[in-house]
């Protein structure tokens, strides 16, 4: 697997909230999620129940998309990131220790815990020059 670049493993391991796109049959939905990233694996570890409209369509279409940005006014400091990858309910220790490590205070509610598969990333970074962009693909195939 090509590794991820430096400036998207850090902006990741800054942040915390996600925005998760799921698509239905009938249509798309998005919701919010606090999130750890797992650089080894290139995943992104989340919390959310079982029973939640995102949750249920993306058991349905394991395909999802999101985003995660840093809202700004100011055109020369917009950076974000753009993802697809593929949910997995299927969590490793290390995962999970990841999870915990960065919200403490979750691991008292018992969390049902899950995992994004990174296949493609890309990162708008206007801090280093209008427009600027790194993409990050797990395969050779074009997404």
């Amino acid at each position: 697997m090509k590794k991820i670049d430096e400036k998207i493993q850090k902006y990741f391991a800054k942040h915390h909230l996600l925005t998760l796109a799921v698509c239905s049959e009938k249509s798309p939905y998005c919701a919010s999620c606090f999130y750890a990233y797992e650089s080894c694996g290139a995943v992104l570890v989340f919390a959310s129940d079982i029973e939640t409209r995102h949750m249920q369509e993306a058991l349905k279409n394991p395909n999802v998309a999101g985003t995660i940005s840093k809202e700004t006014k100011n055109i020369g400091k917009i950076q974000g990131i753009q993802f697809t990858g593929q949910l997995q309910n299927s969590i490793t220790k290390e995962q999970k220790e990841c999870y915990f490590k960065k919200f403490p205070f979750a691991k008292v509610a018992n969390p049902i815990l899950w995992t994004i598969e990174l296949e493609f990333i890309k990162m708008t970074d206007n801090t280093m020059g209008f427009g600027k962009k790194i993409v990050w693909q797990k395969s050779s195939t074009k997404t």
